[in-house]
């Protein structure tokens, strides 16, 4: 009777334990620049490892970069010729990754890095040397490059079928929990617009009209941004009408920037319920500044219903610099104050610097939250 006595006892600690354990996105960004976890078996599984013992539950693994996929592609294979990124030789980390979290509990969210880029620094690549009608075109008649990456055109019809089926195949055929766009998915340089295709779209729409040659003007940021919002409803409808139990995420820069620049208007999305997790860029060097971003979202820019899907990005490491713990565990604390009960890093490679650090903050287990539209 006693033994009984102690087994239920221990039966519901446990059951009171998960019913109260906290939900909460603890999320990293797993690149394939500066970092080489993707090149192996070994490496990945190391990695996930030490990602599970500090506390993490979930994975932002980039799928789409530099041109090429980071899993094995029949679309790219068929489209460039090549099946994989070239650095990968043969291997496809993507099941390893998704077997490797998944026995851990963890998530695994497909990041669609490069979004409408088509390559950086090369003048287009391999995409635009194959498809030259699918080149952005700024109002000077050239190719739109803006911090070195070169760009499709977003608003062109075979562009966003192409990133869809990209999105498709992953989702397919790949165990995947979701997917993630970023600050160039659904993204367009702002100085873009003036190709063929878009300038015709937007006569079709306007009595005839040609579009403004300032491309900051408003009317025609609105209009643009319009068009990549219903891309945005697209992707989400598309991923849901697979699995509706996936995960549309999206890792923004901030606004409104990211309209102003990059024809973002990302608060919208959440307005039209058009995503499940919204991830901004507050990449800022310190606290007041970062403080300063987080009230303006918090306050301004997401209805109280929505911030359950804000989990804020924050910069951990890139190139040289590394941010320091102080500053690491105050915008963890500054988001815990504002009713933020996660976040997600880049990058995966600056976590080793602190391992104890994340130990400490994250040693309470969280389980990813139940995100409903």
């Amino acid at each position: 009777m006693k033994s009984k006595l102690i087994f239920l006892a221990i039966l519901l600690f446990t059951q009171i334990s998960c019913y109260s354990q906290a939900e909460a996105v603890r999320g990293v960004w797993l690149t394939n620049v500066d970092s080489d976890v993707l090149t192996s078996k070994e490496k990945i599984v190391h990695a996930v490892k030490f990602l599970d013992e500090i506390g993490f539950n979930t994975i932002f693994v980039v799928v789409w970069n530099k041109g090429m996929t980071q899993y094995k592609s029949k679309i790219m294979k068929e489209f460039t010729g090549l099946e994989l990124d070239t650095l990968l030789k043969d291997f496809d980390p993507l099941p390893v990754l998704i077997e490797e979290a998944h026995k851990r509990n963890m998530k695994v969210i497909a990041w669609f890095e490069f979004g409408f880029s088509s390559s950086y620094k090369q003048n287009g690549g391999k995409i635009l040397e194959l498809k030259p009608h699918w080149k952005a075109i700024d109002v000077n008649g050239n190719l739109v490059s803006k911090n070195g990456f070169e760009w499709m055109n977003g608003f062109h019809p075979e562009v966003q079928d192409f990133i869809i089926s990209l999105i498709k195949e992953v989702i397919t055929n790949y165990k995947v929990d979701g997917i993630q766009g970023d600050d160039r998915l659904p993204a367009m340089p702002v100085e873009s617009g003036y190709d063929d295709y878009t300038i015709n779209l937007y006569r079709s729409e306007h009595n005839g009209k040609n579009p403004p040659e300032d491309f900051r003007d408003s009317q025609s940021v609105n209009w643009r941004a319009g068009k990549l919002n219903q891309f945005m409803k697209r992707i989400y409808k598309e991923v849901k009408s697979i699995n509706p139990g996936l995960i549309v995420s999206m890792a923004p820069s901030i606004y409104p920037w990211s309209k102003e620049e990059y024809l973002q208007d990302w608060p919208e999305w959440l307005k039209t319920k058009n995503v499940d997790l919204i991830c901004p860029q507050l990449y800022r060097y310190n606290i007041k500044d970062y403080e300063k971003l987080l009230i303006d979202i918090v306050e301004n820019q997401i209805d109280k219903e929505d911030l359950k899907k804000f989990y804020p990005g924050i910069l951990l490491k890139v190139g040289s610099y590394y941010a320091s713990p102080e500053l690491i565990k105050n915008k963890i604390e500054l988001n815990r104050r504002y009713g933020i009960n996660g976040e997600v890093f880049f990058f995966y490679e600056g976590l080793k610097k602190y391992p104890d650090l994340f130990k400490e903050l994250y040693k309470e287990r969280a389980k990813f939250p139940e995100l409903v539209n």
